[in-house]
């Protein structure tokens, strides 16, 4: 069964372009367009996409202001956003949100792709650029580790170090388990357990750890 994702976007050329990447995947399907927030509110109660791409800069309601609202429907789509420009602040509004992933629009298509079949199988996705952008803006207020995030970092195996290296970098799964030469179902379960170690609940927290440590340099 197809995934079915609706694009909301003001700009009619990029709608056109996202349409054309999806409908040539194979697996993806466009089932619906919008041109604003409140658009997308409409169309995604009339055909119940899997995904939203929602862009944040729109007229009358913009990306932000939409997501909590898809979100509280009855039945939830997953929302990756996207956008044109780096922004932190807004990238850390929509993952407390509840966004599932953040791209930016020049992301090569493969990786779009990969992005959409990654959140509907329920995993967050923050492209590399706006993953280093973050957790790096976040280690440089932040200062270095306390004692206890120190402690929780060092119980960490080799393995899972080298897990939590890759995974700053902004690294799928799939990625790092390229990288490892190991099974994306084998990464599965170190993420998990460096998210467990390190009490972090997120991939970009975890990140966030990576970074202030200097782990991303190692």
């Amino acid at each position: 069964m197809s995934i079915r994702v609706l694009i909301a976007d003001d700009n009619e050329i990029t709608r056109r372009g996202l349409l054309w990447i999806i409908d040539a995947s194979g697996d993806i399907e466009v089932c619906g367009e919008a041109a604003d927030g409140e658009e997308a509110l409409v169309r995604t109660e009339e055909s119940g996409p899997d995904v939203v791409l929602l862009d944040i800069r729109m007229p009358r309601v913009d990306g932000l202001a939409a997501l909590p609202r898809l979100l509280a429907l009855p039945r939830p789509p997953k929302v990756l956003m996207l956008t044109t420009f780096h922004d932190d602040e807004q990238v850390r509004t929509a993952l407390r949100a509840g966004a599932s992933g953040f791209l930016l629009k020049d992301t090569p298509p493969d990786e779009l792709l990969r992005a959409i079949r990654d959140v509907h199988g329920g995993r967050a996705v923050l492209g590399p650029p706006v993953a280093k952008r973050l957790v790096d803006g976040l280690a440089h207020s932040s200062g270095g580790l306390a004692p206890e995030e120190q402690g929780r970092l060092d119980s960490l195996t080799a393995r899972e170090r080298d897990v939590l290296r890759l995974l700053s970098r902004g690294l799928t799964n799939s990625e790092i388990a390229t990288e490892l030469g190991t099974t994306e179902g084998t990464v599965k379960g170190y993420v998990s357990a460096v998210l467990a170690k390190l009490g972090a609940d997120s991939r970009v927290q975890a990140a966030r750890v990576a970074y202030r440590a200097g782990l991303d340099t190692d």
